[in-house]
This record gives C-alpha cells, sequence and structure tokens, in this order.
C-alpha cells in the first residue's frame, strides 16, 4: 500500500477492503460488490482509486448500450418518505 495521508483528519493509517459500491446515473444504477477501497483508520474516510471508478463507470455504460451483461440482476423496492 502507497504512503498517503487522510485530506479530513490528517491520518496516515489507512486499511485495504472490499465493499459493495452503488454505481448511479440519470435513475439507472449498477452494484458493484467486492470493490476494493482504502479506508482511514482513524475517521473512517473511504478512497477510492481512479482507475477502479473509470471501470465502474466503463462497465455501467456498456451494460446501458447492451454491449456487456451483468452478472446478475436484482429487483429493488422504492418507497417514498411522506
Amino acid at each position: 500500500m502507497r504512503k498517503i495521508q487522510c485530506n479530513f483528519c490528517g491520518s496516515d493509517r489507512y486499511e485495504e477492503r472490499r465493499v459493495e459500491y452503488l454505481y448511479s446515473y440519470k435513475g439507472e444504477y449498477l452494484l458493484v460488490p467486492n470493490t476494493p477501497i482504502e479506508i482511514c483508520l482513524n475517521c473512517g474516510m473511504i478512497y477510492y482509486d481512479a482507475a477502479v471508478l473509470k471501470e465502474i463507470e466503463r462497465c455501467f455504460f456498456a451494460i446501458q448500450r447492451k454491449t456487456e451483461k451483468p452478472d446478475r440482476c436484482i429487483e429493488v423496492p422504492a418507497k417514498a418518505y411522506a
């Protein structure tokens, strides 16, 4: 892991983890499990690598254009807060 400093709290204590990332664009979504992140162990700020985010965006638009297929589709219930 490269030596970085948290932009929020200044800590240099980080840990690599994997999370579920939800990409959204104009009311369409792509859930990306196992997305690599670095998290500040002091304040919890999450950092994503730019190359990872670019690949997620590429996949999203390829799926929207139907040039790639998603691994699976899930149904997400929605309920307005009123």
